[in-house]
Formats: structure tokens, C-alpha cells, sequence
């Protein structure tokens, strides 16, 4: 079993690196605009994707210029947000995301695309990275499946941002 969750997970990983790639690039420029200039890297994950909070706040090699989120208010229009929740119609998060919209502040999100009829953060966001997992990764006896990694592909995903993020500031100090 641990053995076909590895494999899974490894193939998980490079199909979010495939289908994400451009929108990788776009969320860490998006982000940089913080960086680069007077703004802020807010950071709000639901649920159990706090890890990926945990881990850009408070892991070896933190986030520049990134606070967890608290509120609206002291928001400006050269703040980021990084929004990530297991699913994109997560109804929490979708509301966040309009309040950003409403106020302006541009936002990269990371979830799992469900196509709704409601509002979406894959439409709300300026960004949007998929984790593509809507079902389990491991097959079950009766052919149900289970395993929902959400909280490591997201983390993957953050890194990637995070690599690519690293990129552009190195080409922006030249």
C-alpha cells in the first residue's frame, strides 16, 4: 500500500506541475508585486491547508514579506493574498474572495477545481492553481477510493510558487 501511494503521489505531483505551469509562473509574479514594492504577502488557508500558513510563515526558509491574514481592514491595494482551501466552491473562502475582489486586492488561490453554478474562487482569483484532486488517490476493494493527500499537494504547489517567486527576485536584483 505505501509503496502505491508514493507512486501516486509522485504522479500527482507532476501532473499539478504540468497543468499549473503557467498559472505557477503568473501566481509568483502576482506575488512579487508585494514584495518588490510596499505591500504585503497575506496568507489565509482553511482547514487543514494551514500547513501550507504554517509552512511559508514559520519553516526554514520563510516567505518574504508574508503575514498570516487576519482581517480586511488593514488590507491596501499593494497587498497579495495566497488563498488555499481544499475545494474552489468552499464557501468561507469563496466569501473572502469576493471581499477581495470588492476591494481590489489581488489574489492567487489554491484548490481543487469544482465547477459550480455558485460563486468559484477558479473564477474570483487572479490566480488559480488546481489541485486536481476530486477523488481519492488509492483504490479501494469495493472500487471507492480514498486517500485524499490535499494538504501535501498543496504544499507541493506552494513550494513551486515559492521556487518560482525566488526566480523573479533574483532577476529583479540584477
Amino acid at each position: 500500500m505505501l509503496k502505491m501511494f508514493t507512486t501516486q503521489l509522485t504522479g500527482r505531483f507532476q501532473q499539478c506541475q504540468k497543468i499549473n505551469e503557467e498559472m505557477i509562473e503568473d501566481g509568483a509574479r502576482l506575488l512579487a508585486q508585494a514584495i518588490v514594492g510596499e505591500g504585503t504577502i497575506y496568507i489565509k488557508g482553511f482547514h487543514e491547508m494551514e500547513a501550507v500558513m504554517f509552512e511559508a510563515l514559520e519553516g526554514i526558509e520563510p516567505l518574504k514579506k508574508a503575514k498570516p491574514f487576519t482581517d480586511l481592514i488593514s488590507l491596501s491595494t499593494t497587498d497579495r493574498l495566497l488563498l488555499i482551501t481544499r475545494y474552489s466552491h468552499d464557501s468561507e473562502a469563496v466569501m473572502l474572495g469576493e471581499a477581495l475582489l470588492e476591494k481590489q486586492i489581488p489574489f492567487t488561490a489554491i484548490s481543487t477545481h469544482i465547477t459550480s453554478e455558485e460563486a468559484n474562487l477558479t473564477d474570483l482569483a487572479d490566480v488559480h492553481l488546481n489541485l486536481g484532486l476530486t477523488k481519492g488517490v488509492l483504490p479501494g476493494e469495493n472500487g471507492e477510493r480514498f486517500c485524499f493527500p490535499n494538504a501535501l499537494v498543496a504544499l507541493y504547489l506552494y513550494h513551486c510558487l515559492k521556487l518560482s517567486l525566488d526566480d523573479i527576485l533574483v532577476d529583479y536584483a540584477r
